[in-house]
């Protein structure tokens, strides 16, 4: 038995039973006053009196009274600006140690994103709370002595002016705690090297240096980070070089859709467990082994509201309406989708990030991730978000046992009439027409509101399969490899036109 491994496990438990926590809907109320009263004297706080919210009788609803939503664009024109600047005390006391890049999915320059030193701090201790909720997925004591290979952006940032730069994976990265850094791999020379392909040749060819017992890390980019290192050591699957590979925790994506293709790489199942760290602040992680759901992190620095997730509510541009109802996480439904909204100790406030989750159980606070308000299809009615597409491609996978890792959809406008052009990411040869039918009808079938579009003005299908390579090329081409990157699932008219032409560039 390894003896360190159980003293490690038996500490984690130790710590976790010792530890009492408040329930969600508590630990809400407490991170919300803490918010307020630790910013009341800030520029934003003065503007829209926190004060007074904080003397009011129903906090929580005086506060969504008061405040606007804010997405990127809104909260930088009128508040973060300022910050950008250098100047002090604006929406959070003093002034952010750095700023979190994100592209996100669609914008076409980096959002800059403040992240404090309480941010950072609330960032370690939820890290520390997922690796301690490690003990409930019944992994043996010597999985605690492995290395975990955390493959994210590079921690090699930037210095502008007085602040740090890069994106969240890498800050995070940078500051790992002294004690977790033994554990820690690449290292932190291969993980400031700023190019992808150059950091993952490097990986490859001293992963047999490694045990490693854990993956971190969005799925796309850890399957290609895992073939080459296979392909580079002659291997027939990653566990001929790491055969102590028990654990893949999965970012801000959801891992099914790479489940078949990624499977693939391993000689034996892995557990598979979801977190959710977004450029905001670190959301969600998945808490235990009897569900794919993530708990939200509802006692450590942000504060959540959600919006009932419909068309009503959303604007072309992904940002919600400002009269659009909000609720607070004791009011929330299961099963419901909602936009995401977010108050932090880095100074954001009534923040869109942009993502749609649903509860699947509201005592436990535990969610799913659903999609992206930008990526929601709503023309001549559908009302497609992108786990109803998810859904569809994962019965075409059984279908035609192939694997469907990467898709993006538009729709367009063919003689006046509106399709929904998918191109779908595939290694398989099946004809489009027969994934064009199958796609449609499984759609039709799952969807009531996608269905009665088709007998109106949508008026079908058409696919086109790509080799998946051609999207990570894509985001190679238009952002960067690696990182917090993720495709872009529906696209405007304009991009689509880009991409259709990058397609055909990269075909001939």
């Amino acid at each position: 038995m390894a003896v360190l491994g159980s003293i490690i496990k038996s500490a984690i438990d130790l710590r976790d039973n010792l530890v009492s926590e408040d329930s969600p809907v508590e630990a809400q109320q407490k991170v919300l006053k803490n918010l307020l009263e630790k910013a009341q004297h800030t520029a934003f706080g003065k503007y829209y009196g926190f004060k007074k919210i904080l003397a009011s009788e129903n906090i929580e609803q005086s506060f969504s009274k008061a405040i606007p939503f804010h997405d990127y664009n809104k909260i930088t024109t009128e508040w973060w600006h300022r910050v950008h600047e250098g100047f002090e005390d604006i929406t959070w006391p003093g002034k952010p140690t750095y700023f979190a890049l994100s592209s996100g999915t669609t914008g076409k320059t980096s959002k800059r994103i403040p992240v404090t030193k309480e941010m950072i701090e609330a960032i370690r201790n939820t890290g520390i709370k997922q690796v301690g909720a490690l003990t409930n997925f019944d992994l043996p004591p010597d999985f605690f002595e492995k290395e975990i290979m955390m493959l994210g952006s590079s921690t090699d940032l930037e210095q502008r002016d007085e602040f740090i730069e890069g994106e969240i994976s890498g800050i995070s990265a940078s500051n790992i705690p002294f004690w977790f850094r033994g554990y820690y791999k690449p290292g932190e020379e291969i993980a400031k090297i700023a190019d992808w392909d150059e950091r993952v040749q490097n990986i490859a060819e001293r992963a047999h240096e490694w045990d490693i017992g854990a993956l971190s890390g969005i799925p796309s980019w850890i399957e290609l980070m895992m073939k080459k290192v296979i392909d580079h050591n002659n291997l027939e699957n990653i566990h001929d070089i790491w055969p102590n590979l028990q654990v893949y925790t999965s970012g801000g994506v959801a891992f099914q859709p790479y489940e078949k293709s990624f499977n693939k790489l391993l000689k034996h199942p892995i557990t598979v467990i979801d977190t959710y760290l977004a450029s905001e602040g670190f959301v969600a992680f998945q808490q235990r082994p009897d569900t794919t759901a993530m708990k939200l992190v509802t006692d450590n620095g942000i504060y959540f509201e959600f919006v009932p997730f419909k068309p009503e509510y959303v604007n072309k541009d992904g940002s919600i309406a400002q009269e659009a109802p909000v609720l607070n996480l004791s009011e929330v439904e299961k099963d419901v989708d909602y936009v995401l909204v977010m108050s932090s100790v880095s100074g954001a406030w009534r923040y869109l990030i942009g993502d749609t989750i649903a509860f699947t159980d509201v005592k436990k606070a535990e969610i799913i991730i659903t999609g992206r308000t930008k990526f929601f299809l709503n023309v001549v009615g559908s009302q497609l978000s992108v786990n109803k597409m998810e859904a569809a491609l994962r019965k075409l996978e059984q279908q035609f046992d192939i694997e469907l890792p990467e898709f993006t959809i538009a729709a367009v406008k063919d003689d006046d009439e509106f399709y929904h052009h998918w191109y779908l990411g595939t290694t398989a040869n099946i004809e489009e027409d027969k994934l064009s039918e199958a796609l449609d009808t499984a759609l039709q079938e799952a969807n009531k509101n996608y269905k009665v579009a088709r007998e109106k003005a949508l008026k079908g299908i058409k696919v086109t399969t790509v080799s998946p390579n051609v999207f990570h090329e894509w985001n190679a081409k238009n952002k960067k490899k690696g990182g917090q990157v993720k495709m872009e699932k529906v696209m405007d008219e304009e991009k689509f036109k880009d991409w259709e032409a990058f397609v055909k560039s990269i075909q001939q």
